[in-house]
C-alpha cells in the first residue's frame, strides 16, 4: 500500500531563459513500485526522508539506500531503483532543467558520477519541497518565477545536508577564508594544513567547487568591495589590507575579474553617508542586526 501526490508543469520557452525551471514535484510514501529501467532526458532530485531501499547503476552494480538520502537521477543515464518491499520509504521528488544545471553540475551540487547521496539531514530539502508543492496550486500566476527559484533552494539545501560535510562548512575552507588576507601563496596555505597543493586543491574542489586560488580571490575582492564603498581608504591601502603588497598588480586583478577599476567601482557604488565616512566597515563575522521599523 502506498500514497501518491504529484503535479507536473510545462515551462514556456522565456520561463527556461531563467536558467533553472521546475517540471514537477511530488510527494509519495508507503511500499512504492520500483521504478525503472528507464532513461530521462531532464533531472531528478529524490530525497528520501524515511526507510530505505536500493539503487541499480548502469553498470549493474546494486548500492542500498539508507535515508535520509537523495537519488541523483540524470539526463540520458539509466537508472532503476525502489524501495524495499517489507517497509518502503518516504520519498519526495523533484524534476528540473535548464542551461545552470551544467554549472550546478560543475560546482559539485549535482553529482551524476554519485547517484547515491547520503544526507546528515533531508529538512531543508523537504521544506525546498514544500515550497514548491505550495507553488503547485492552480492559477498561480507566479508558478514557473516561484518554482524554478525553489529549486534553486533544493539544490543548495542538499549541498548543505551532505552527510561527508561538515553542517558549518569544511575546516579547511573555513581556515582559508580566516586567513585570506595573509600574502600568501597556495603552496604556503597548503602548507599550513600539512598538505600539498594537489591535495589542497582537491579538498577546495570538492567542498566549495573551485580551486583554492579562485577560492580566496573571491573573499579578497569582496572585501575589497566593502572597503572603496564604505571607507575613504586610499586603493594601495586596500591592496595591503587584503593581501596584496603591489597595488597596480591589485587593480589589474580586480579589473579583469569585476568589469572595472577600483577607482570606477568607488565611483559607481559610492554614496554620501550622513555623517561623513568611516576608516572602518563592520565585521563580515558579526553583521548587525535589522532593526525594526
Amino acid at each position: 500500500m502506498y500514497h501518491t501526490w504529484m503535479r507536473y508543469f510545462t515551462p514556456s520557452p522565456v520561463h527556461h531563459r531563467l536558467g533553472l525551471v521546475c517540471l514537477g514535484v511530488g510527494l509519495q510514501y508507503g511500499t512504492l513500485p520500483t521504478v525503472g529501467p528507464r532513461t530521462l532526458d531532464h533531472h531528478v532530485a529524490v530525497v528520501i526522508s524515511a526507510g530505505g531501499g536500493w539503487f541499480r547503476a548502469p553498470d549493474g552494480r546494486r548500492t542500498p539506500v539508507t535515508a535520509p538520502a537523495v537519488l541523483w537521477l540524470t539526463p540520458g543515464v539509466p537508472h532503476h531503483y525502489g524501495p524495499d518491499p517489507g517497509t518502503g520509504w518516504d520519498e519526495c521528488f523533484v524534476d528540473f532543467t535548464g542551461p545552470a544545471t551544467t554549472t550546478y553540475t560543475e560546482l559539485g551540487y549535482i553529482e551524476p558520477d554519485r547517484p547515491v547521496v547520503a544526507l546528515s539531514d533531508a529538512t531543508g530539502a523537504r521544506a525546498a519541497v514544500g515550497r514548491i508543492a505550495r507553488a503547485a496550486r492552480r492559477g498561480n500566476p507566479l508558478l514557473e518565477v516561484e518554482t524554478g527559484a525553489a529549486v534553486h533552494e533544493l539544490l543548495v539545501a542538499l549541498r548543505r545536508a551532505r552527510a561527508d560535510l561538515a553542517p558549518d562548512g569544511d575546516p579547511v575552507l573555513k581556515a582559508l577564508a580566516r586567513d585570506a588576507f595573509q600574502p600568501l601563496s597556495v603552496a604556503e596555505h597548503a602548507a599550513r594544513h600539512g598538505m600539498t597543493p594537489a591535495e589542497l586543491r582537491t579538498v577546495v574542489r570538492r567542498a566549495a567547487g573551485r580551486s583554492p586560488k579562485d577560492y580566496l580571490l573571491g573573499i579578497r575582492l569582496g572585501r575589497a568591495k566593502e572597503l572603496l564603498v564604505a571607507t575613504e581608504l586610499p586603493v594601495a591601502s586596500i591592496a595591503r589590507r587584503i593581501g596584496y603588497d603591489d597595488p597596480a598588480y591589485f587593480s589589474r586583478l580586480f579589473t579583469r575579474r569585476v568589469g572595472m577599476a577600483p577607482v570606477r567601482f568607488r565611483e559607481q557604488q559610492g554614496r554620501a553617508v550622513h555623517g561623513g565616512w568611516s576608516t572602518t566597515v563592520p565585521d563580515p563575522d558579526d553583521p548587525p542586526m535589522l532593526r525594526s521599523p
